[in-house]
């Protein structure tokens, strides 16, 4: 396997939910159905609907395992990734190319600064952190990665839609392992508890917590780093957003 590759990652005394959960590699079982297809479907949308100039530069922010930066540098563009989750990014690494590199970084600090022409933040790879602060430092970095005149997506629930539609309870089978999983919302974050017997034996108890950030919320953030908003759309399809209806908030930005 590639050795894992660091890019001023910050070093943690205390392991967030999302850095325990998404190096886990029950992450990647639980959410298997988020698979390749759907990553060319919505990447195929995206460059149909963005149009970006052959050779434009992309940052995939939050890549994971890199399903969404393989799209994008399968139709030739030059495309990094970056992710604080170590274990992801070493599956990553595995198809690493000449126009497809990633890196172990946490987003909240710069990454090479007006360099790209694109970034993207996609499948709700944002508002985990517990202070403004912290959700400023990282709108902060994905406006600072572009040059001026770049775009940013940024994938994300739609809070609204997703309050309307939260089942307390759910049970859900993937690859024999039962995930028992309890949603709850605190006025301010949707928190989602998993809860699972692991193959030896052992209970397993992670935590999903994401602020129910609204379109208002995005504006401000990115206003503040320098971006003013295009254009909203409410699904994967690239659909009008309706606030009451659409799935998905996906917002295009320009700096």
């Amino acid at each position: 396997m590639p050795k894992t590759q660091y890019f001023r990652a910050i070093d943690m005394e205390k392991k967030t939910w999302f850095e325990s959960w998404f190096n886990s590699p029950y992450y990647k079982v639980l959410y298997q159905n988020r698979d390749a297809n759907e990553a060319e479907d919505f990447t195929e949308a995206l460059i149909r609907f963005l149009a970006p100039p052959a050779g434009s530069r992309m940052l995939d922010i939050g890549c994971g395992e890199g399903r969404f930066a393989i799209q994008f540098a399968n139709n030739g563009y030059d495309v990094t990734g970056i992710d604080l989750a170590e274990n992801r990014i070493a599956k990553a690494l595995e198809h690493e190319r000449d126009n497809l590199h990633f890196f172990v970084h946490d987003m909240r600090l710069p990454f090479y600064i007006n360099y790209f022409d694109y970034a993207f933040n996609l499948f709700t790879s944002f508002g985990y952190f517990a202070t403004e602060r912290d959700n400023q430092l990282a709108a902060n970095s994905f406006a600072g990665a572009l040059k001026k005149g770049g775009t940013l997506v940024v994938d994300y629930l739609n809070s609204d839609w997703v309050l309307q539609q939260l089942k307390p309870y759910e049970k859900i089978e993937r690859d024999g392992i039962l995930f028992d999983i309890q949603k709850d919302y605190d006025g301010h974050h949707i928190i989602k508890h998993i809860r699972f017997t692991d193959e030896k034996g052992m209970q397993q108890h992670y935590t999903e917590r994401v602020s129910a950030f609204s379109l208002q919320d995005f504006i401000t953030l990115f206003e503040n780093a320098g971006l003013r908003l295009e254009t909203t759309l409410g699904d994967y399809q690239l659909s009008p957003f309706v606030s009451k209806t659409s799935p998905r908030l996906i917002m295009i930005f320009k700096k």
